[in-house]
């Protein structure tokens, strides 16, 4: 089982825009900024980062739940830092304070919620494939 992590556990993960995380990376008839689900993958991501000093051998974190806002396009070459910082635990869910910021200004922000999950049993229990 994890290890407890601790509430203020925080950190970031920083990215460039690329055409491929635009909506228009999805469909040429949609203009060339940020995509939610990038912005959200991002911190989603720095959320695994935060928690991962504390995962035991096959252990991961997976995201549960999402409760984000996309305030603000970003464009292309646009560099987003998505930062996190553990706000509650409720029960076997870690819930994250996020939010994405480009430029000095916020892009994105709200809550995601992440649990451990050990792989190996993951996997066999649910029949997936490598």
């Amino acid at each position: 089982m994890a290890k407890t992590v601790p509430i203020g556990a925080k950190a970031e993960f920083t990215i460039q825009v690329e055409q491929r995380h635009t909506l228009q990376g999805l469909d040429k008839r949609l203009p060339p900024v940020l995509s939610t689900p990038h912005m959200i993958g991002w911190m989603e991501h720095a959320c695994f980062l935060a928690a991962e000093p504390y995962q035991e051998d096959g252990e991961i974190t997976v995201g549960t739940a999402i409760h984000v806002t996309h305030r603000a396009p970003t464009g292309v070459g646009a560099t987003v830092r998505a930062t996190v910082e553990l706000e509650n635990i409720d029960g076997r869910f870690l819930i994250f304070r996020v939010s994405a910021e480009e430029g000095g200004r916020i892009i994105g922000e709200g809550h995601v919620h992440r649990a451990f999950v050990h792989v190996p049993s993951f996997m066999a229990k649910h029949s997936v494939q490598k």
